[in-house]
């Protein structure tokens, strides 16, 4: 007997790593991405799955790893997928420079953003600054991620003001709280760390919970409600209706600071 599909989802937003490579492997990275990680889509499978999504609905497809430079496909995925949805690609930026530039600016991707993991290296923040400031000058919307730790609320403040300093507008940042470790900031904290009444962060921030509209897909094909969740469950096909299989009564595991997780319903 056939199993019925799944019910009608929302999702309209879809994040894949397509890599498990990094080269700057962060202690705290969620995935613990290595230089050595493997890549376990091909870029047919990446193009197919995501064509097929966008056919069910979901308008955005945001490209991690690992880093996604550090994968020989990702400018083919990005050149086959312009005009079928948004997207988008976070990069820590090492590798954004000489033929990779130029091959991105050529791929065209609707939004690339650049990650600053450790705002109290003054080097990567003005890393960060130029690269954005190079791809907008090529026609690319740019922005930053910035990594926000309780314990180094000063330096991502003053990293915060370096970006507007230079030209950057808060609309253009998003602030990440810290992850998986008793180092996550609270919503509170991570207001100040921004220095604005309206700041971009995740849809999270305020409490742990599921987005019906956003699923995470992980280098080795695992989908999640979220990047961050330890609660995963392999995709048995690479289709919409697989990622919907997969996710259909799977929880959240939380990962933030201890004593946090309700921190919204105080």
């Amino acid at each position: 007997m056939l199993k019925p599909p799944p019910a009608p989802s929302p999702i309209d937003r879809i994040s894949v790593e397509v890599t498990h490579a990094c080269a700057k492997a962060c202690w705290f990275c969620y995935n613990g991405s290595h230089p050595d990680g493997a890549e376990g889509w091909t870029p047919d499978e990446l193009v197919d799955f995501a064509a097929d999504c966008a056919l069910e609905g979901v308008k955005a497809l945001s490209l991690g790893g690992g880093e996604p430079l550090q994968y020989e496909g990702i400018f083919e995925v990005l050149e086959r997928l312009k005009g079928v949805m948004f997207r988008s690609m976070t990069t820590n930026g090492l590798l954004l420079k000489g033929t990779r530039f130029e091959r991105l600016i050529a791929a065209a991707p609707d939004k690339v953003h650049v990650s600053v993991h450790f705002p109290e290296r003054t080097a990567e923040v003005k890393r960060a600054v130029r690269l954005v400031g190079e791809l907008q000058d090529a026609g690319i919307r740019a922005g930053v991620n910035l990594l926000v730790q309780r314990s180094k609320l000063a330096a991502a403040a003053q990293a915060a003001t370096t970006l507007r300093d230079c030209g950057i507008d808060p609309h253009q940042v998003v602030f990440l709280p810290m992850h998986s470790h008793d180092d996550t900031p609270s919503p509170q904290e991570l207001a100040q760390v921004a220095g604005s009444k309206r700041f971009q962060s995740m849809t999270c921030l305020m409490g742990c919970a599921i987005s019906p509209r956003f699923a995470s897909i992980t280098w080795d094909k695992r989908a999640a409600w979220c990047s961050y969740t330890q609660a995963k469950r392999p995709m048995t096909a690479l289709t919409h209706r697989g990622l919907l299989e997969a996710l259909d009564g799977l929880g959240l595991t939380y990962c933030g600071a201890s004593g946090q997780s309700n921190l919204a319903r105080r």
